[in-house]
């Protein structure tokens, strides 16, 4: 570590945050741990952390080179990164490409459809809630951003989505759907924030034709399709091959 290890400020299901020596800087370590369902299904799978803590920082710096701004600083280790602190905005947006999942359960939309433009939805991050789903009313009823903040976001998250799209499809990944955070530092800047990564990613393999097979994400754990490693193993061999060595922390 090359970064003052400061007390532990946040622990979620799949990082821990602390402070460092760098007040407008923070500590990520990415954890071995597997949840979902709301954390009512858990695991621990070794190498986890260290293949999304690498996922991430490529593609955080590809967004970087696209000129989208995300709160990553640099790695400190194979599963420490150095990012801004931000204020998370208490929202998950989610982009959909292709219909499934929660889509198909809840509309008659059928497994498969491609949806052009990306459909986005807004949830209200809050575990114990469920993380709802937002309607605008919803939205500016609870005052949680304001129109203006609203446009920022959607065009955002759509730039991250112009941008992953392609690059994953060049690497014979098909980028069904994809959960963003957002934050803003200390400049008030709006930053991509937390992770992305196969924990927060729906990627499927476009050289296989099966159904289960092609799956290269955290559904192989929900679903009980075993090789969760091997799949963030082969999407992580893939996004290294086509993007240069992440940046150590100074």
């Amino acid at each position: 570590m090359t970064s003052t290890h400061g007390p532990l400020l946040y622990e979620g299901k799949a990082k821990r945050i602390y402070a460092s020596n760098n007040e407008a800087e923070v500590l990520v370590e990415f954890k071995n741990d597997a949840t979902a369902f709301n954390a009512q299904k858990r695991a621990q799978l070794d190498d986890k952390g260290r293949l999304n803590c690498q996922i991430s920082a490529c593609l955080f710096e590809l967004l970087e080179r696209e000129g989208i701004p995300t709160h990553y600083c640099g790695l400190e280790s194979d599963h420490w990164m150095v990012v801004q602190r931000v204020q998370v905005i208490p929202i998950e947006v989610v982009l959909r490409n292709v219909a499934t999942g929660s889509l198909c359960r809840e509309t008659p939309i059928s497994q498969g459809t491609r949806l052009d433009p990306a459909l986005l939805d807004l949830y209200y991050k809050d575990d114990d809630l469920g993380d709802p789903l937002l309607t605008e009313s919803r939205l500016f009823l609870l005052d949680l951003v304001s129109q203006e903040s609203r446009q920022e976001i959607e065009t955002l998250a759509r730039r991250v989505n112009a941008v992953l799209t392609p690059f994953f499809s060049g690497l014979n990944l098909q980028l069904v759907d994809f959960k963003l955070e957002l934050g803003r530092n200390a400049a008030g800047e709006l930053l991509v924030a937390d992770e992305i990564s196969p924990d927060t990613c729906r990627l499927w393999d476009m050289n296989s034709q099966d159904a289960k097979e092609r799956i290269l994400d955290k559904d192989r754990f929900r679903q009980d399709l075993g090789g969760v490693i091997e799949a963030y193993g082969e999407v992580c061999k893939r996004v290294q091959g086509a993007t240069p060595k992440p940046r150590n922390y100074r």
